[in-house]
């Protein structure tokens, strides 16, 4: 759990989530945790568990979009022997597990309307049947589910139970995306490198160069912290020159030349993949030869780094003689690396 469960960032919006976990944590009441994926719903829910009275009982995590209908129930309030074909014994099910403990619900709004309606008498009454029997066993657990829906509006439309979101919702916190936390990505980023350089056994950190970290803070992050930490592992591990800062970042693993030509066309480039864009708000665009500068050094930078700042390769990439090359890079200052 160490590498997974600390908390990493700066942001006012972050530390505002962090301490509403941190008050509501000593609360016996349930929380829903709500956020896009990759924003760190999980760690949330450990965080309250370990800050509140029941740090030393079990803290018992079910994702309820990882089994079939069929099963939702029988993991969830356990079965007895016969009760359905494959079921050879008796099983308990994760309220009696998480008993006198905690129960992260995660994906919560996948959970069909039968099994919220049993999951509705469970927090009520605080009573759980199994599948197969008639004798209901009293449990003590606190419940703490995630989603990244949005579920007041499955409620009116009928295919989440407002009476079950009622009492899920004594607190709510919700998480906010990596792209609007300001000042956390680069954080992060120093923190998953050194974390990764460590593990290559590097001698030192060398950074990130400046074309990098701004790539980092221009991408929109749809996968939030866990897609930035795979990028910039991936980054590390692939560099093969520690004693240089990193100059180059792929932000789409999956963009090759040889993709199968079944695959799907990208709608467009990935900042890792291809060179920058040009600015999207074009009506913001008030010194031209400017603009048009700083997109060709945003293109150097990012071909430089892609072929390791070999300049022959680098030449070749972008249809330019050597000298050519050279030239470029002395005009736009980008790097003192001239043979």
């Amino acid at each position: 759990m160490e590498r997974e469960s600390q908390f990493i960032g700066q942001s006012g919006a972050f530390l505002d989530a962090v301490e509403r976990t941190s008050q509501a944590a000593p609360m016996e009441r349930p929380v829903l945790v709500v956020g896009e994926r990759g924003t760190g719903k999980e760690l949330i829910a450990e965080r309250l568990h370990r800050l509140s009275g029941r740090w030393g009982e079990p803290l018992i995590t079910m994702n309820c979009a990882a089994l079939p209908e069929t099963l939702i129930e029988a993991e969830l309030f356990g079965h007895e022997a016969g009760a359905f074909t494959g079921a050879t014994r008796s099983r308990a099910g994760r309220f009696e597990e998480a008993d006198g403990g905690t129960l992260f619900l995660d994906e919560l709004a996948t959970l069909s309307m039968q099994a919220q309606e049993r999951l509705l008498r469970a927090v009520e009454y605080g009573e759980v049947t199994r599948i197969g029997s008639n004798r209901p066993l009293r449990v003590d657990v606190r419940i703490v589910a995630a989603t990244n829906d949005d579920l007041p509006a499955l409620a009116e439309q009928g295919t989440f139970r407002a009476d079950l979101l009622d009492r899920l919702s004594f607190e709510v916190i919700t998480l906010p995306p990596l792209r609007v936390r300001e000042g956390d990505i680069g954080v992060l980023a120093e923190y998953f490198g050194r974390r990764m350089a460590s593990e290559l056994r590097w001698d030192g950190w060398p950074g990130f160069a400046d074309h990098i970290r701004e790539q980092l803070d221009n991408y929109p992050w749809p996968g939030n912290v866990r897609e930035l930490r795979n990028v910039i592992e991936r980054a590390v591990y692939r560099w093969a020159d520690p004693d240089n800062a990193i100059a180059h970042v792929v932000f789409d693993p999956f963009d090759s030349p040889w993709k199968p030509a079944s695959a799907p066309a990208s709608p467009a480039p990935s900042p890792g993949a291809a060179a920058p864009a040009p600015p999207s708000d074009l009506d913001s665009v008030a010194d031209l030869r400017g603009a048009v500068d700083a997109h060709e050094r945003a293109i150097l930078e990012h071909a430089l780094g892609r072929h390791r700042w070999n300049q022959r390769q680098t030449a070749r990439a972008l249809g330019l003689s050597y000298d050519q090359l050279r030239h470029c890079i002395r005009k736009h200052g980008i790097s003192d690396r001239i043979d």
